[in-house]
C-alpha cells in the first residue's frame, strides 16, 4: 500500500527521515504551514516561509522519492498579532495560485481567543472565495470549546463543508466533528495527542468514512513514522484491509482530490546521494 502522510512538517524534519519515510512505503505528503517555533517579527519571513515550502522541500523530498505538497496560512499560533496578519493574507494570493499549493491552513484557534477568530475567519472566506481545500487545527487545550467554535465559525462562512478537513481530534471531541460533514484529522505522538491504540478505538466506535489520520511530526518528540505504526496496530487489532487503506490512502487521497492540482506521483525514484550534495 502506498501511504499518504496528509499533514506533516517536513521542514523541521532530516533527510534521514525522508529516507525511513520512503523505505516505510510512505509516497506522498502534504505540509501545512506552522509556527517555526518563535513567532515571526516581518511579513516578509512569512513570504519565504511560504517559498520555501512551497519549492525548496518539494525537490528535497523529491530526491528521496516523496511527492511533496504544501498548504500556506497564518498560523493560530501567530494569529493574534492582527497587524503582521493582515499583511501576510493581504500578500498571500501569489502563494495561493502556486502547483503546490494545495489548501489553506493550518488555520483556527490556539488559546481560543477573538483576535484568532478574526485571522481565522478572514482565511476561511479566502479559501471559499479562491475553492480552495482548508485544513483546520484545533486547539491543544479545552478541544470542546475549541472544536464549538470552530462550527460556529465553519458556519458562518458560505464553504462546502466537504473542502475541509477538522484535525488534531481526540476522544472529547470526534464525535461532535463527525456530525458536521467535515473531514475528521488525528494526529499521532509518541506522547502527546493519540497513540495508535486510542486511534484504533475511535475507529471501532466511529468508523472511518471521512476520516483521516497524520503524524504532524513537527520540532517536538514526534514521529515521521506514527502512520507505519498505526497501520501495524489496526493489523493486529482486527482492522480489515479495506479500513486500514482507506484511513492511510483512500481518505486523504478523497479529500484531496478535490483540488485539480492533486495529481501525486506514486513512482519517484530516489536519486543516488552523491547526486545532490550541494
Amino acid at each position: 500500500m502506498n501511504i499518504i502522510e496528509p499533514h506533516i512538517h517536513m521542514y523541521s524534519r532530516t533527510t534521514d527521515d525522508y529516507q525511513r519515510m520512503y523505505d516505510a512505503g510512505i509516497r506522498v505528503c502534504v505540509e501545512p504551514s506552522f509556527w517555526l517555533g518563535a513567532s515571526r517579527r516581518y511579513v516578509g519571513t512569512f513570504f519565504d516561509y511560504f517559498s520555501l515550502i512551497l519549492d525548496f522541500e518539494t525537490v528535497r523530498a523529491n530526491r528521496f522519492g516523496i511527492d511533496h505538497y504544501a498548504a500556506i496560512s497564518v498560523n493560530p499560533k501567530e494569529a493574534e498579532n492582527t497587524k503582521i496578519a493582515a499583511e501576510v493574507i493581504d500578500g498571500m494570493g501569489e502563494y495561493l495560485k502556486h502547483p503546490r499549493c494545495i489548501a489553506i491552513g493550518e488555520i483556527g484557534f490556539n488559546n481560543i481567543s477573538d483576535l484568532e477568530e478574526t485571522v481565522f475567519r478572514r482565511q476561511l472566506e479566502m479559501a471559499a472565495k479562491e475553492n480552495m481545500l482548508v485544513i483546520i487545527h484545533l486547539p491543544h487545550y479545552d478541544k470542546v470549546k475549541g472544536i464549538k467554535r470552530t462550527i460556529d465559525v465553519i458556519n458562518s462562512v458560505d464553504i462546502p463543508h466537504e473542502h475541509i478537513i477538522i484535525d488534531h481530534n481526540t476522544e472529547d471531541c470526534i464525535k461532535i466533528a463527525r456530525k458536521t460533514g467535515c473531514y475528521t484529522g488525528m494526529t499521532v505522538y509518541p506522547i502527546s495527542k493519540l497513540t495508535p491504540e486510542r486511534v484504533s478505538n475511535i475507529i471501532k466506535e466511529c468508523g472511518h468514512e471521512r476520516m483521516i489520520v497524520n503524524g504532524s511530526a513537527d520540532w517536538g518528540i514526534s514521529d515521521p513514522l506514527s502512520l507505519v505504526k498505526v497501520c501495524s496496530f489496526l493489523k493486529n487489532d482486527g482492522h480489515d484491509e479495506k479500513t486500514i487503506e482507506s484511513l492511510l490512502h483512500d481518505n486523504p487521497n478523497r479529500f484531496y482530490s478535490q483540488s485539480p492540482r492533486w495529481k501525486p506521483d506514486f513512482n519517484i525514484a530516489p536519486l543516488d546521494p552523491r547526486e545532490f550534495q550541494r
